[in-house]
């Protein structure tokens, strides 16, 4: 290069560098002031000017004032926006559009000077800015303009882009909104991009399907089985409208089919064993005679497990949401077999960040809740740990209490010794303390009685902990536990009962005393009911309201048991029944006021001595001294409990009702799993997470899984047969195919892409064609041509044999194509 080129060329180089230098730092510094509010002269005088810098840097700080101020503050420059919609700049469009997204509703009439402008971005040689002016113009929310979207779609459905395809599919929906009336013509045109080809654009047709029409399943008949062989290719958002499209789907199309099969007999015996049993064996015979069992099992159609099998590919995916989708797909339309292979997916989740976790935890609770030995060999995943947050470790012991049963008897060992851990640790988090004891207590409803005694032994030990929460809790749990066997369990109330005297709260005082009452009827022979009440009544006065209550149920109790087994005369006489005589404090507390009988006894002589009377029975003096001793307390609750007590024991004839109130078997309690009250929800949705709080029925917009369809209603399985027009999409079907491409597709025998009108090898009649020629026999088509003559010359017999080698050359060369 010679020297003075060599300088110039370096000059314009520095030059080209310093002013891109420039350019650079001014962007950086005017993207560092953008912040700083402008005046709104200021602001007009950049958005006007000629400089594309000067009207880049205004729109800049406008857009920003749209998401940091009301529309009110920037309504003012909706004029000098607009006029900037024609910049050939690419960045000066799109913040034009997003402007124009954001005020077209305020400003309708201002806003449709600019359509003008957008339908010319449709033709644009930019695929991008076709999409972009595409989704701007469905995006205007004015409904004068539905009918130009609708021809904008159209033009959309039919472009060579995938990337505009995808932004016609996606303003369905929006022009349907702007105007109920263009649905006939929006169905044709979401019916076409069902049929795409490009699976992105494919998904997003699948979710303007379902914000648009979601109940006509009609439209997805024809293409079914393209979307299912697309799924794996699809985008996440597009995985997921199609799975949620998917379920639905299968409920409404499929009826669910089962067929009973013999269950594998399996008794203990080795197959060497039962060789050697002797012809005349006995034990063969009886083995012979008896009737196997069977077991449904559910009948998967073929399109059904097309759609099953091709889920599998997506356990792998990065996005958790598309999991969870497929685990959905696995539980409502599966069977178990398939419903395994998410297992472990589902658990792969719970290293995700906490958020994530927490939703997962929910997923796979109610998973667990239906399949719980699935997840017995992963239960190292829910063993709390020291980071975890209380909403973590809540759903991690629930998950440990249902696989409790189904675990062996090592595994059910180490998940105890884990909850007992918890429940003795005072330094932690009460709530996970309160938690652990409750999870023992589920644990504690399995059939195992060893299980079941253990359980109730880790909770004994914790009636003499200084917690009284703690102890309340457990004996809570513990009194559950009696209840459901109280055969078994009068020891464990006579050791109950020793504890009375250590125990300080009185919710645990009041569960002890009420299970005392319970076994009071219980061998009256060497019952404690009487000798605990006699020991309680001494300190009546200092228990706690909810102690007096039950104290007061206690004697009503063993005195009603008394009166059960001395039962009163028919006809008693006054001196048989010696009541206390009355004092003036009892008349004035019952009556309200003196009795004017007893005013006038005390002006009468006295009477005669009367005769010593028997000292009246034990529990009766108890009985007798705890209606004294309430009738003077200062709760009105215990006063009228006291009086309903005694109203229902003073006669014989109301002995049978108290036995109804009181001495009623009460029913078995049982502690459900805390998600129990969400297992009515659909896996994945919002309304699993949120629960109950979210509504009765759910969060708004929730909808339930269908039921299935009955057999005999299904639709026609011929309906799902792809036909020419779901396999080619209008802009292919109108594409001309070029010779090198029927050549090639001669070459390969594919029929398809040589006749893109007729994928499937059928003509637009319905007849098949026949298949295309090879190269190779084109040439040997030439050939024959040629040696005409000679072959005429040739006798019967050589022409014979030459016409048998041409046919199996023929037949080798047809082969060969196929």
């Amino acid at each position: 290069m010679h020297p003075s080129n060599y300088a110039h060329w370096s000059l314009t180089t520095a030059r080209d560098l310093t002013l891109e230098a420039a350019r650079d730092a001014a962007n950086v510094r005017s993207s560092k002031t953008s912040t700083k509010m402008l005046p709104s002269g200021q602001l007009k005088k950049l958005l006007d000017s000629r400089s594309e810098r000067d009207v880049l840097e205004g729109l800049r700080r406008v857009v920003t004032m749209s998401y940091r101020q009301p529309p009110s503050q920037t309504l003012p420059f909706f004029s000098h926006v607009i006029k900037n919609i024609a910049s050939p700049s690419l960045q000066v469009k799109k913040l034009v559009y997003i402007y124009l997204l954001q005020h077209a509703e305020h400003e309708p009439d201002t806003a449709l000077l600019s359509i003008n402008t957008i339908q010319r971005s449709l033709t644009d040689q930019n695929p991008q800015l076709r999409a972009l002016a595409l989704r701007v113009m469905s995006g205007i929310r004015v409904p004068v303009i539905s009918q130009i979207v609708s021809l904008g779609i159209k033009r959309g459905a039919g472009d060579m882009s995938p990337y505009v395809r995808r932004a016609a599919a996606l303003a369905i929906p929006k022009c349907y909104q702007l105007d109920p009336n263009t649905e006939p013509q929006l169905l044709d045109y979401l019916s076409t991009l069902l049929a795409d080809k490009q699976f992105f654009v494919a998904g997003a047709a699948v979710a303007a399907f379902l914000e648009m029409c979601p109940n006509r399943l009609d439209l997805i008949h024809p293409h079914y089985r393209s979307l299912v062989r697309k799924l794996s290719d699809m985008d996440e958002w597009g995985q997921l409208a199609t799975l949620r499209l998917m379920v639905k789907y299968g409920r409404k199309c499929f009826p669910r089919r089962t067929r009973k099969i013999r269950k594998p007999v399996n008794n203990g015996t080795s197959a060497k064993q039962k060789s050697t049993k002797g012809f005349y064996d006995e034990e063969s015979d009886s083995e012979e005679s008896e009737e196997p069992e069977y077991e449904e099992v559910a009948v998967l159609d073929s399109d059904l497990e097309l759609l099953l099998n091709a889920c599998k590919p997506l356990l792998q995916s990065r996005n958790s949401a598309v999991v969870i989708a497929v685990a959905r797909t696995y539980l409502y339309l599966g069977t178990p077999t398939y419903m395994s292979l998410a297992i472990g997916p589902l658990i792969s989740l719970l290293r995700a960040s906490g958020d994530i976790q927490h939703v997962a935890l929910y997923n796979i609770v109610q998973v667990c809740l239906m399949y719980p030995q699935s997840f017995v060999n992963h239960y190292i995943h829910f063993l709390v740990r020291s980071i975890d947050a209380p909403h973590i470790w809540q759903l991690k012991i629930e998950l440990l209490t249902l696989i409790f049963p189904h675990a062996p008897p090592r595994l059910q060992s180490l998940i105890l010794a884990e909850l007992s851990h918890f429940s003795h640790s005072g330094s932690l988090d009460p709530g996970l303390v309160k938690e652990a004891v409750r999870a023992i207590g589920r644990c504690s409803q399995t059939t195992d009685p060893k299980t079941s005694a253990r359980c109730l032994r880790l909770l004994l030990a914790h009636i003499g902990s200084a917690d009284s929460h703690l102890v309340a809790e457990s004996l809570e749990v513990i009194r559950h536990l009696i209840q459901r066997d109280p055969d078994n369990h009068r020891t464990t109330v006579v050791r109950l009962a020793k504890h009375l005297d250590a125990a300080t709260s009185a919710q645990a005082r009041a569960s002890i005393i009420w299970l005392v009452g319970e076994f009071s009827g219980l061998d009256p022979e060497n019952n404690i009911a009487a000798d605990v009440l006699r020991i309680l009544v001494k300190g009546f006065a200092d228990e706690a309201e909810p102690a007096k209550l039950h104290i007061v149920l206690l004697a009503a109790k063993v005195y009603l048991h008394h009166l059960n087994a001395n039962p009163p005369p028919d006809q008693p006489k006054p001196a048989e029944q010696p009541q206390p005589s009355p004092s003036v404090l009892d008349d004035f507390h019952e009556e309200g006021g003196f009795r004017d009988e007893h005013v006038q006894n005390q002006n009468q002589p006295p009477a005669e001595p009367v005769a010593p009377q028997e000292k009246p029975h034990t529990v009766v003096a108890l009985w007798n001294y705890i209606l004294l001793l309430s009738r003077y307390d200062t709760s009105y609750d215990l006063r009228d409990r006291v009086r309903v007590y005694r109203s229902l024991l003073s006669s014989s004839t109301s002995t049978q009702l108290a036995n109804l109130l009181l001495l009623a078997p009460k029913p078995v309690p049982q502690a459900p799993s805390p998600s129990e009250t969400r297992k009515g929800y659909v896996l994945g949705s919002a309304s699993l997470v949120i629960g109950d709080e979210g509504g009765v029925g759910g969060l708004r917009g929730y909808e339930d899984i269908p039921p299935w369809v009955k057999e005999g209603q299904e639709p026609d399985p011929s309906l799902r047969e792809e036909s020419a027009s779901a396999a080619a999409s209008s802009y292919e079907v109108n594409r001309a195919v070029s010779a090198a491409e029927r050549l090639d597709a001669a070459a390969g025998g594919d029929v398809r892409s040589a006749s893109p009108a007729s994928p499937n090898g059928v003509g637009p009649s319905g007849v098949p064609k026949k298949e295309s020629k090879s190269l190779d026999q084109w040439l040997e088509e030439e050939s024959e041509e040629g040696e005409t003559d000679s072959e005429e010359e040739e006798t019967d017999d050589e022409e014979e044999s030459e016409y048998e080698t041409d046919s199996e050359e023929e037949g080798e060369a047809d082969r060969l194509v196929k």
